[in-house]
C-alpha cells in the first residue's frame, strides 16, 4: 500500500520563495534516491487569482512524497537529516491529516517524535493480521 506525505520547508524570518524553492528542489533530489514511488514538487493550496495563466502554482519548498507504508520512516529520517546545516527553522511534515514539525530538538526526541508519529501506520498491518486470525476461529 502506497502513501503520500507532505514535507513543507520552514523557512526563516529572511528566507525568500527562491530560497524555499532551491531547498526544496535540493530535498526532493536527495529523497529521489530513496525507493519510492515518487517525488515532485509540492503545489500550491491556495486558489489561483483571476486572469492568472497556469491553474497549479508550485508551492516554494514544499516536496509531496509518494512511497510504500514501511520506506516512510526512511523518507522522514533523511528529511531529518537533510535538515542540519540548512537555513530552515524545520520541516513541517503532513500524513492524513496529522501534522509534525521536524525542527529544534535534539536528534533523540526527533527519531522518537517521528516513531510515533508514524505508530498508527506501522501498526495497522499487525493489527489487521490480528483480527483476520480471531475472525477465523
Amino acid at each position: 500500500m502506497h502513501e503520500t506525505v507532505r514535507l513543507e520547508l520552514l523557512g526563516l524570518a529572511d528566507t525568500d520563495d527562491d530560497e524555499l524553492l532551491r531547498l526544496g528542489s535540493q530535498l526532493r533530489r536527495a529523497l529521489e534516491e530513496l525507493d519510492v514511488v515518487d517525488v515532485r514538487s509540492g503545489r500550491s493550496t491556495t486558489e489561483v487569482s483571476k486572469g492568472a495563466k497556469s491553474g497549479e502554482l508550485i508551492a516554494a519548498g514544499s516536496v509531496v512524497v509518494t512511497a510504500a507504508s514501511f520506506a516512510l520512516r526512511h523518507v522522514l529520517l533523511l528529511a531529518d537529516t537533510w535538515l542540519k546545516n540548512r537555513p530552515v527553522r524545520g520541516i513541517r511534515v503532513e500524513l492524513e491529516g496529522r501534522v509534525i514539525e521536524l525542527g529544534d530538538a535534539s536528534a533523540a526526541e526527533r527519531e522518537r517524535l517521528i516513531g510515533e508519529f508514524l505508530a498508527p501506520r506501522e501498526d495497522a498491518p499487525e493489527q489487521q493480521t490480528e483480527e483476520r486470525s480471531a475472525e477465523q476461529t
